[in-house]
């Protein structure tokens, strides 16, 4: 059953919307605020997300640009009354898969759920060198064994893999990572990747120091492969 987490400040609203989904057999949750909605995100998985632009704590248009840095894949679709093509066009660079202008239609938002949610499930895999990962699932696989990582892991190895071949400092990834809010230092960094290393010791891929600066991932060559 497909996931779809409903964040709207306005009850009505939200609650009509989350009567017509659950109608027709999705998994609904709600979130009435940016910072409900950001715990949620961060301690589950949604299929998609509908959010609005003008919630109190966190705006709808930040909670995309933190969690698209973070690379969640859940599908994002804007809903704001906000209808200017400025506006149109920020939430897209954000990162929002679709943009619905108040008031619409349950049935044409319906239809595009519909579409999103289809697509992204012919589309959910993605593989690097010999490392597939499942996004829908969180799942990594070498080969035909599963390579069996924590939360964080997976979201550290998403992240690395997007920016394969690039050195990333450990302050960038930090932040990107653990977020603006996280009190702690680098050295948690530091942990979360030499265990992310160990687990892909047997894998085609690696994780690489770059004295002074951070960490970077890259396919073995064809000397170290074995």
């Amino acid at each position: 059953m497909k996931k779809i987490l409903i964040i709207e400040d306005e009850a009505s609203i939200r609650k009509l919307v989350a009567y017509d989904l659950k109608q027709v057999g999705y998994d609904v949750y709600e979130a009435e605020d940016g910072l409900q909605a950001k715990e949620m995100i961060e301690n589950d998985t949604y299929d998609l997300l509908l959010i609005d632009w003008m919630i109190p704590h966190i705006s709808g248009i930040e909670l995309v640009k933190h969690f698209r840095a973070r690379d969640v894949h859940s599908v994002f679709i804007m809903l704001t009354a906000k209808d200017e093509e400025e506006n149109i066009l920020e939430a897209f660079e954000a990162g929002v898969d679709d943009y619905v202008s108040k008031p619409f239609s349950p049935r044409v938002l319906l239809a595009r759920i519909n579409s999103h949610l289809k697509n992204k499930e012919s589309t959910s895999s993605n593989v690097f060198a010999d490392l597939e990962i499942d996004e829908k699932k969180r799942k990594v696989m070498i080969g035909n064994e599963e390579l069996i990582l924590t939360k964080k892991e997976y979201d550290l190895l998403c992240y690395f893999i997007m920016n394969a071949n690039i050195v990333l400092s450990r302050d960038q990834i930090l932040n990107d990572i653990w977020g603006f809010d996280y009190d702690g230092d680098t050295r948690i960094v530091d942990v979360h990747t030499f265990k992310l290393r160990s687990k892909l010791k047997e894998s085609q891929v690696e994780i690489n120091s770059s004295r002074g600066v951070g960490y970077i991932l890259e396919e073995k060559n064809e000397e170290r492969k074995d």
